[in-house]
């Protein structure tokens, strides 16, 4: 990951050109069949919508990467912006099929973007949920015929700011929307048979949470306690979480009704305190005995914004690296965030190969089951 926020663009360039055409979508062999006779308008569609999104960035001059694959299903929007952009591949053939939606999705996730933005509809939706399930951030410019999903934003030029609002360092929240679709052959018969796949993480526009705001802001005893509670219901049999210092974890261990060290690292596994106060040499050692896999969680400190080599040091590039980069869960206070005025969060590991790692945008618990989206950088 790196500092700048790194976009996957993925475009259906059949979305939406089946409802011009009273087709009820854009699948199925009756939309193949009349392509060749639509004008340059008609077949640029989606590809129009995804200029639409970007537009804000481009006239905001917000530096942004993206990756992409090539042609129409993303390399021709970005270039007709001007936007530079690595491609990852191309469809099998001439016209993008499914199977090109998804791997195009597992070569995004693989070359490390922090979201992927998508233009098509509820079939596109549904195959991206396919690769990604409920745990990658994803958000969707409305392109198609059939958008029954929650996934996507309400329009192109909200997708944008959104965009634009996460590049700024304001207060995303990141939501689970649901991925629906419709049977297209029964709803050619006039019959809606809408069915429930799964739901993805969606940015959405951050706001404080109404039962927690005191005097117009946030109890942060409150918040602490929702978040402990909503870490509690997660925890799972046989893992080893590893809990940093700081007041809001110390509110989790309180849920847990479990000691805590205020200012050290406590290891937990299945309900009991497993060390105290450990050091770098006793999570290491508790990390090579563990029967599973194990979860770091760590808060940032007030004002600073460091997420890691401040106060927390036991959590040293070695146990960084043996717990994993994808099981860091961070915590914090939206109020923790917004001071922090759009500066990004932290790290400091005295490895920088480690601290490039790092960075990057990153899921921050700030509430029961709610979540933003939020930058990590190097201490630069």
């Amino acid at each position: 990951m790196s500092a700048t926020l790194h976009i996957g663009l993925l475009v259906n360039p059949l979305a939406g050109l089946g409802g011009s055409l009273g087709l009820k979508g854009s699948d199925g062999p009756a939309l193949l069949e009349r392509l060749p006779g639509l004008d340059p308008g008609q077949r640029h569609r989606a590809l129009d919508r995804v200029e639409r999104a970007l537009q804000p960035l481009v006239a905001a001059g917000q530096a942004v990467r993206f990756s992409t694959w090539a042609g129409v299903m993303g390399e021709e929007a970005l270039v007709r912006l001007g936007l530079s952009c690595e491609v990852l591949g191309r469809a099998a053939g001439e016209l993008s099929a499914a199977s090109d939606t998804r791997a195009a999705v597992q070569a995004l996730q693989r070359q490390g973007v922090d979201l992927i933005l998508f233009a098509g509809g509820d079939g596109t939706a549904r195959d991206i949920y396919d690769v990604v399930g409920s745990q990658f951030p994803v958000l969707g410019i409305p392109a198609g015929v059939k958008m029954h999903s929650g996934v996507f934003a309400v329009s192109p030029e909200a997708a944008g700011e959104l965009l634009l609002q996460l590049v700024r360092g304001g207060l995303v929240g990141l939501m689970a929307r649901e991925v629906r679709d419709i049977d297209e052959e029964a709803f050619r018969q006039n019959q809606v048979r809408s069915r429930f796949y799964g739901e993805m993480l969606v940015p959405g526009e951050g706001r404080y949470l109404q039962h927690t705001k005191v005097g117009g802001r946030e109890s942060p005893e409150l918040v602490a306690d929702d978040i402990a509670e909503w870490l509690a219901q997660q925890m799972e049999e046989g893992r080893t979480y590893l809990v940093g210092p700081g007041s809001t974890t110390a509110a989790l261990m309180a849920r847990l009704e479990l000691d805590n060290t205020l200012l050290g690292v406590d290891v937990v596994r299945d309900g009991k305190v497993i060390a105290a106060d450990a050091d770098e040499a006793t999570l290491l050692s508790c990390l090579a005995q563990a029967p599973g896999e194990a979860t770091i969680v760590v808060t940032v400190i007030g004002g600073q914004g460091n997420l890691f080599g401040r106060g927390n040091q036991q959590f040293s590039p070695e146990v960084i690296r043996r717990v994993g980069l994808g099981n860091i869960i961070v915590v914090a206070a939206k109020s923790k965030i917004a001071a922090l005025e759009g500066r990004p969060l932290l790290v400091d590991t005295n490895d920088p190969q480690l601290d490039q790692a790092l960075c990057g945008w990153h899921t921050i618990i700030t509430g029961y089951d709610d979540r933003i989206l939020y930058r990590v950088a190097t201490c630069e």
